[in-house]
C-alpha cells in the first residue's frame, strides 16, 4: 500500500511518503519518495475475460514475502541476473 503526499499544494505532483507491505503490515522505510529496501509492487488492471472485468489491483510486498509467495509456486518463476 503506497501513501502519497503532495509535494506542492498547487500542483498535482505527489511522491510517495509511506509504503506498507500488504502481507505482512510491515513499513518499508521511504526516503525522498523512493523505498530503501526491496519491494514488489504490482498494478494490474483485470480484463474482459476475468470476473474482475474493469478492476484495478496495486499492491506492494517486503521481499520477505515475495519469498514466501515464490517458494509456494508449482513452477518456479523465471529469474534473471542483471548485471
Amino acid at each position: 500500500m503506497r501513501q502519497y503526499h503532495h509535494i506542492k499544494k498547487t500542483e498535482e505532483i505527489k511522491e510517495i511518503s509511506k509504503m506498507i507491505c500488504n502481507q505482512c503490515g510491515k513499513e518499508i522505510p521511504v526516503v525522498n519518495g523512493q523505498a530503501r529496501e526491496g519491494v514488489f509492487s504490482a498494478d494490474y488492471s483485470w480484463g474482459y475475460f476475468s470476473e474482475k472485468d474493469g478492476e484495478k489491483h496495486s499492491f506492494e510486498l517486503c521481499e520477505e514475502c515475495y519469498d514466501a509467495l515464490l517458494k509456494g509456486f508449482r513452477i518456479p518463476a523465471e529469474i534473471e541476473e542483471q548485471w
